[in-house]
């Protein structure tokens, strides 16, 4: 005869572990599996293969019994089918493998007569290990059924094993014959619970008292001041603790999914009325249960068409009726008043304890009973939003409770608590250290001296659990450290724990202990004399509350996944994002959208070990998710920023003064008192006057709404997803960039079709605008805005940003060069040299822009402050290109006129010859002198650009400017080669600063560029040009658009601008040519054959040939005035003196009579 099985020798609390995590496991197997059959696109291929759509069907109608000899259109594929579906189908065979382990340990515990052990209150671990196994055994039942091809996967891969290895798999019979037999799942497992009615009725039992106790609605929370630290503030400081502390915090989800699924495996004991009390109790809450993730049950039809099944219990069935339309009418309001309540609670908690956080010890209780609380009603509108009733009731108004808009609130406050217990571990594990040491183990000592007749099992565990915490010490936790230790290997001489034997601290592990207090719940069975916990409730409820104040220290994150884990958002990712954009679309719940980023790192959680293939696609969804959230909040509070800008640049535009004008003229004007108020009221300023603070303004709204929005944002510094951290603030950064790149493009406004563009002094204006409001952006988040001030302001120094788009600088580069000053050589547009800019000189020349409105010193300077000396020095160097063009042309002329020009030069004395010479360059004279004019031009404006740069920099960086001043001031002349290569840096570097130098390196740079070989000639050739400009010039007293303007300082066709087009050009041009030192000898050859040409026009007779030659006398004393290497002396030499003299009187009477 067999001996009975004793408990001490059986394990159960280790089973019971083991099997609930690998019910888990296999659980989550078949609902991917599920999940995979039932969407085409994932589901194996053979299953929709058209060619074996009639074996599949055959395997299916047959199924179990298949006869694989008239499956012969698979032999071609088995392989195939086997390698595709053996996943799928061991996973199958590992379900079975653990229904059989399940029943055993079922039976084993009826046998050892536990039923007297369940006891939720006493026993908690023991009753809720056995509990969870039921329910998972019966989830994992009730979704095999819901696998849509089960038999056709099963019967696939059988028939295909047979085929490779001419027999079947050896687990297909007994498989194949649970599926049958779980067809209709509630059938059969409520026969085969038929043995174990005695230990379900007695878990369930000890529901009895706690399911009414923790089902509350939320009046009578509020009644009882549940979760509020405040309401009794003597008792401020005493430990929160009950008789049944697990019991506190456990789920209310799980609780009635172990009611009401709990019952209909001993569907009999529904004829007691407590027992059918408690179960309608449950059923009236709400329609549906969770099976697993996203997957429910709605649990009234489904009872109802078991109920219908069994005559006895036919009764049931009117009041699974009644509590559907109980709950249908009235658990959505019931659960709002829940959510509603809690909010308020759970911000009264994080409130109080960030305020003061050592409260987080004796009251830590609270915060995980608030946190569960909060869970399940977050799970209960969850699965409830996302499965309607199937019947609608006509009372009630479900489908509005349904929407939560303050939902964002709650799961703030909830991780507002989480990272309260992260951030302040150390110190919940100093207080509970101590009440271990200092309560918690007398108490327990005392109890076991007062036990008598103790088993020596018991009398072990008990002593050593004793002695265990009786040995901590709270250095450990000062010393904090990650090394675990045995806590009851490392005491001294005296049976303390010291730091020095901890090696610098420890992680501490309390397993062992909450291990061994479960063995004992297990031990107390009705076949075995000893400790009975039923008898001894008052060490039952110590050792409870033991093992959660060891959770305390060593199990923190389990107990926060436990109490708060909302991975389950990762499964109804449509109502996650919905939620999401609802609160981001309502501004009173912006400050908490927070929260969905940080619920993505609870993602991991939901992942098990036995299914590794899954954590791939939750990460990338968890990864996904979280940085579309932190892009959507950026953008949002960029879009909001975005608005303020525009409207303060708008504001900031009517204080500029031509908006002044109509004022002034109102003024002068008398109107009517009413027009008067009128345009009163339009004037900068108006908006800033309030009547009420009441009424807010659509500013005022903007910078609530911002500043919900960055307190977001700016609530965590990073989010952990799995191994990646995302930085909310980086994110703002990187759209406030971009979005500032663009608006500063925009404003430049430039339209390629009109050649219109905003003026530099506007939009710097604009500019400076746009940064004010983005610094005030500092105030709302710890971001440093310089940062991206420096990042945008000096990509829009170069052509291109760093995402290859045009800048601020290559718009003004383009319009400058290619429209303004194309404008000015078309005509009606003049340098003015004391009015330092480019002026109109008629209405046409106005038109569609007046030049001096963009050309004037204010503008450059603006200019100058946009983009910069980089972006100067682009300008610059596409100003240069231009030059270099025209030099080009001009090379080409001298080129072919090259025979008459060398003898040009050496007969410059022989009037005669001269004039005969001249006639035969006549045809190119006008090209050579409108080319010259061209580049004068442009050097004119680039030497306006260059001062307002200079003006710029000398505000920006004084100090930095005069060492440069110094520089050029102590620079040697550049006799040796040495000294000439410090010359060229020191130009360099002044010109970039915008001072002028005696050689222009930027030409000498760009010459060098066009043409990278020197030839022998080119010197010959750059005299000759000298030649030709120089006989050239007297051409210009004939023509009738060389009028000297008196009133700008200027000749109307620009001939001013050869002054200094000639110097700087032909010093750059015998710089390249590598003759810098004859420059000075030149330019005084250059002024010998420009005088004797000129003073030739004073023995002409034909008045039009000497129309302008006053205008051009001047030109020759500017070009001697502008030159570095030309004096006055030299000029006196060759020209008279008297005649300029006498060329500005009679320039500037001609002017006044004209």
């Amino acid at each position: 005869m067999s001996r009975a099985p004793i408990a001490t020798e059986q394990k159960v609390a280790e089973k019971l572990t083991i099997l609930n995590d690998r019910c888990i496991g296999i659980l989550t197997r078949i609902y991917n599996i599920k999940k995979a059959c039932g969407d085409a696109k994932s589901k194996p291929a053979f299953l929709s293969d058209k060619s074996l759509e009639s074996c599949i069907k055959h395997i299916v109608r047959k199924f179990p019994n298949i006869d694989s000899k008239s499956l012969q259109a698979l032999s071609s594929v088995r392989t195939d089918i086997m390698k595709s579906l053996s996943l799928y189908y061991y996973t199958f065979v590992d379900l079975l493998d653990l229904k059989d382990h399940i029943s055993e340990l079922l039976t084993l515990m009826g046998v050892l007569g536990m039923h007297e052990s369940l006891d939720i209150g006493i026993s908690y671990d023991l009753t809720k290990g056995y509990l969870d196994l039921v329910i998972n055994y019966v989830t994992l039942m009730v979704l095999l059924s819901r696998v849509e091809d089960r038999k056709a996967v099963l019967g696939l891969f059988n028939a295909a094993h047979e085929m490779v290895n001419n027999q079947g798999d050896p687990s297909f019979p007994r498989l194949g014959q649970m599926i049958m037999d779980y067809e209709v799942p509630l059938k059969k497992l409520s026969e085969e619970f038929v043995p174990h009615t005695k230990l379900l009725s007695a878990a369930l039992s000890s529901l009895h008292q706690l399911y009414p106790r923790r089902n509350l609605k939320a009046d009578q929370w509020r009644a009882a001041q549940m979760l509020s630290l405040v309401n009794n503030p003597s008792q401020l400081l005493n430990p929160a603790q009950t008789d049944t502390m697990p019991c506190e915090y456990l789920s209310l989800d799980t609780l009635e999914r172990w009611i009401s699924l709990g019952y209909l495996l001993i569907p009999h004991t529904l004829q007691n009325p407590q027992v059918l009390d408690i179960w309608t109790q449950t059923l009236q809450t709400g329609w549906v249960i969770t099976l697993f993730r996203d997957e429910v049950l709605h649990i009234h039809s489904f009872i109802q068409s078991f109920l219908e099944t069994r005559k006895e219990l036919s009764k049931r069935v009117s009041d699974v009726k009644e509590s559907y339309n109980t709950a249908v009418s009235t658990a959505p309001l019931m659960h709002r008043e829940r959510r509603k309540y809690l909010r308020t609670a759970l911000k009264e908690l994080s409130l109080i304890l960030t305020d003061q956080p050592g409260l987080l010890g004796p009251k830590a209780l609270f915060v995980f009973m608030g946190l569960s609380f909060a869970r399940d009603e977050v799970l209960w509108l969850l699965r409830h939003h996302e499965n309607p009733p199937l019947q609608k009731v006509k009372s009630g108004k479900s489908a509005e409770d349904l929407v939560d808009r303050q939902l964002p609130e709650l799961l703030f406050h909830m991780e507002e608590l989480r990272a309260l217990v992260k951030k302040y571990s150390q110190v919940l594990q100093r207080y509970y250290i101590q009440y271990l040491n200092g309560y918690d183990a007398i108490a327990l000592n005392q109890l076991m001296q007062s036990l008598q007749n103790l088993p020596e099992d018991e009398s072990i565990i008990l002593s050593s659990m004793c002695s265990e915490i009786g040995q901590l010490s709270v250095k450990q936790v000062d010393e904090g450290g990650s090394q675990s230790i045995n806590l009851s290997s490392v005491t001294n001489e005296n049976g303390q724990l010291t730091v020095k034997q901890v090696d610098e601290g420890s992680s501490f592990d309390f397993r062992g202990i909450r291990l061994d207090w479960f063995r004992i719940q297990a031990y107390s069975t009705q076949n075995r004399t000893g400790l009975q916990l039923r008898d001894n409730r008052e060490m039952a409820a110590l050792i409870n509350q033991i093992v959660f104040h060891t959770k305390m220290v060593d199990y923190l994150d389990e107990m926060l996944n436990e109490t708060s884990d909302l991975s389950i958002f990762c499964f109804f990712s449509k109502q996650f994002e919905d939620n999401f954009h609802m609160c981001l679309e309502f501004p009173a719940q912006n400050r908490y959208i927070i929260a969905f980023p940080l619920i993505c790192s609870h993602m991991q959680a939901c992942t098990h070990e036995v299914c590794p293939e899954e954590r791939y696609h939750i990460r990338e969804r968890s990864l996904s998710v979280v940085n579309m959230f932190l892009e959507e909040m950026a953008k949002e509070a960029k879009n909001i920023i975005t608005t303020i800008c525009d409207e303060q640049c708008i504001l900031s535009d009517k204080l500029l003064p031509k908006h002044t004008v109509p004022l002034i003229l109102s003024h002068k004007k008398k109107e009517k008192k009413k027009k008067k108020e009128e345009a009163a009221e339009g004037r900068p300023g108006h908006e800033s006057y309030r009547k009420t603070r009441e009424e807010l303004t659509t500013m005022d709204k903007l910078h609530m709404a911002l500043t919900e929005l960055c307190f977001a944002i700016n609530y965590c510094s990073q989010v952990q997803v799995w191994e990646y951290t995302f930085a909310p603030r980086e994110y703002l950064y990187q759209h406030l960039e971009q979005r500032f790149a663009r608006a500063l493009v925009g404003m430049v406004m430039y339209n390629e079709t009109t050649s219109e563009i905003a003026k530099p002094s506007e939009l710097l204006t604009s500019v400076r605008t746009y940064m004010s409001v983005l610094q005030t952006v500092e105030n709302y988040v710890h971001i440093d805005i310089t940062r991206v001030f420096n990042n945008v302001l000096l990509q829009q120094t170069q052509l291109q940003d760093s995402h290859g788009e045009k800048t601020i600088t290559a718009l003004y580069n383009t319009w400058y060069a290619d429209i303004l000053l194309r404008r000015v050589s078309a005509g009606h547009i003049v340098f003015s040299k004391n009015q330092r800019a480019f002026v109109s000189l008629t209405s046409e020349g106005a038109q569609p822009f007046a030049a001096e409105e963009f050309s004037d010193v204010n503008e450059l300077r603006a200019l100058a402050e946009l983009i910069g000396p980089y972006g100067m020095k682009a300008l610059n160097e596409n100003l240069m290109w231009h030059i270099a063009n025209q030099v080009q042309e001009l090379r080409r002329l001298v080129v072919i006129n090259k025979e008459v020009l060398l003898s040009m030069r050496t007969n410059f004395d022989k009037p005669e010859q001269m004039k005969d010479l001249f006639k035969k360059l006549q045809p190119e004279v006008d090209s050579v002198l409108s080319r010259m004019q061209i580049i004068g031009v442009i050097l004119c404006f680039r030497q306006l650009a260059q001062e307002a740069l200079t003006d710029a920099l000398e505000q920006r960086i004084p100090f930095l400017m005069s060492s440069i001043a110094d520089f050029r001031h102590h620079v040697p002349n550049g006799d040796t080669m040495i000294e000439n290569i410090k010359l060229q840096l020191v130009n360099e570097m002044s010109s970039a600063a915008g001072h002028r130098c005696e050689v222009d390196p930027a030409l000498v740079h760009v010459l060098r560029a066009h043409k990278s070989e020197v030839h022998d000639d080119e010197f010959i050739v750059t005299c000759l040009l000298m030649v030709f400009v120089a006989v050239s010039i007297p051409k210009l007293a004939r023509m009738d658009s060389t009028c000297y303007k008196t009133a700008y300082q200027s000749h109307a066709n620009n001939s001013h601008c050869l002054a200094l087009g000639i110097n700087t050009l032909f010093a750059a041009l015998f710089t390249y040519c590598g003759r810098a030192q004859d420059i000075e000898e030149r330019l005084k050859e250059f002024l010998a054959l420009a005088s004797s040409s000129l003073l030739r026009l004073g023995k002409e007779n034909d008045k039009e040939v000497i129309k302008h030659r006053d205008a051009t006398y001047i030109l020759l004393h500017e070009i001697v005035g502008e030159s570095p290497f030309l004096t006055m002396d030299l000029l006196e030499a060759c020209f008279p003196y008297a005649l300029i003299r006498n060329a500005y009187h009679a320039v500037h009477k001609a002017d006044q009579h004209g």
